[in-house]
């Protein structure tokens, strides 16, 4: 590979691990090490978690490499069980050694092997390097999340970041009318992708319309005082029995007194900002009450395809990490239910090793978001990044926008 490719790859790979210290500065070693529920993980085991990534499918294979201490790799492997076995994940909240000094000082000896072997690296170790970023840039959307959720059950209600400016007036809606017909989805060509983005295919596609704005607190407001959430025919049936069962009446951690916790600690509810933390059975019980329906990822996919991934509210560090309802096009401030189940596309592989567990085990049971959060570091995005999370899951940035058919 070219020297100046390699350039390129290395000073990506700073920019992310740089970032990821920098989302974990202001927190605390507690702050790092608690878990509030079994989804989520501290933050010190995603700052571990990615330094083990790197460590053991690109520096074990580096001539003369010493693992910084060979008992991490159980305590930090997630799921790839052809590595080995692995620290239960509904107990990393136990793990309070190694401190967060100490995997930071993890995170510095892996920075520095990496550096070392980039030159020399082979174009199969450096696709793995890419493959890390990308990851790595996942889990950040997942540490700023997570703290969210852990904050949240702290009744002092701490932020983590300051308070971002009032959310201005919501853009009009407008609904934007597509052909479709026989059409390609799926990533194709240059440029990075998870394997399960592709590979491309024909899909037909009947004429649509696709909201041109996502759905504000407000809107969902007048869904609930409308008894959206006591109306049994607006639910799908496991989406219903979700709601009597965990007695469900608003969206992740709203409170009655119009507050909502964010970030920023408890703010007010912003009623021109996007919809935040529902789930897909929340999401598609809204759109039948408003007289619509999700739109499917093929049609999302599709009239994105014009859109810049890198527009919008998303995660750089100079914008608020809160949704605000100013994003152009369809990309930023949440990510946006489909009515599509992470199912595989035609001709799809899982990639060869045991990196091959990262996408293809999980597609069963899950459903699609397209687009990118407040939260997604900002260039990470693409048409075809699939997202996924299991219909009651809510702790993420999770809103919707509405279709319809022409």
């Amino acid at each position: 590979m070219a020297s100046k490719v390699k350039s390129g790859l290395h000073a990506a790979l700073q920019r992310t691990r740089a970032l990821s210290v920098a989302l974990a500065a202001p927190l605390s070693d507690a702050d790092a090490s608690a878990q509030s529920m079994p989804d989520a993980s501290p933050a010190k085991w995603h700052l571990a978690h990615t330094s083990w990534f790197f460590e053991s499918f690109v520096l074990a294979e580096v001539p003369g490499y010493r693992v910084f201490d060979p008992r991490f790799g159980y305590l930090f492997n997630s799921y790839y069980e052809a590595v080995g076995p692995r620290h239960p994940r509904a107990f990393r909240g136990l793990l309070t050694r190694p401190s967060l000094a100490q995997v930071l000082d993890w995170r510095c000896h892996v920075d520095t092997a990496l550096a070392a072997a980039l030159p020399d690296l082979d174009a199969a170790a450096l696709a793995l390097v890419e493959l890390g970023i990308n990851h790595e840039q996942q889990h950040q959307e997942l540490l700023l999340t997570d703290i969210l959720d852990l904050f949240a059950a702290n009744p002092l209600a701490p932020a983590y970041l300051p308070a971002p400016p009032v959310a201005p007036p919501a853009r009009v809606r407008q609904w934007k009318s597509h052909d479709g017909g026989i059409v390609q989805v799926g990533h194709g060509g240059a440029g990075f992708a998870f394997d399960c983005e592709g590979p491309p295919h024909d899909v037909l596609l009947r004429p649509f319309q696709l909201a041109s704005t996502l759905v504000t607190n407000a809107e969902w407001q007048a869904f609930m005082a409308d008894g959206g959430y006591a109306d049994p025919r607006l639910w799908l049936s496991d989406g219903w029995a979700w709601v009597q069962r965990e007695i469900i009446t608003a969206p992740l951690r709203w409170q009655a007194d119009g507050d909502c916790m964010t970030l920023a600690g408890r703010q007010p509810l912003a009623p021109h900002a996007p919809v935040t933390h529902i789930s897909f059975y929340e999401a598609d019980a809204f759109a039948t009450w408003a007289g619509a329906r999700l739109p499917t990822e093929a049609e999302w996919e599709y009239a994105a395809r014009d859109d810049d991934a890198s527009a919008g509210t998303q995660l750089d560090m100079a914008a608020p990490v809160q949704p605000t309802g100013t994003s152009p096009g369809l990309f930023g401030d949440c990510w946006q239910w489909t009515a599509s189940s992470f199912l595989p596309y035609p001709g799809f592989r899982p990639a060869p090793g045991a990196v091959g567990e990262y996408n293809g085990k999980f597609m069963n049971g899950q459903m699609v978001l397209k687009g990118a959060s407040c939260a997604t570091p900002r260039g990470s995005s693409r048409t075809s990044v699939r997202n996924f999370f299991y219909p009651p899951q809510r702790w993420q940035f999770t809103g919707l926008r509405l279709a319809r058919d022409a």
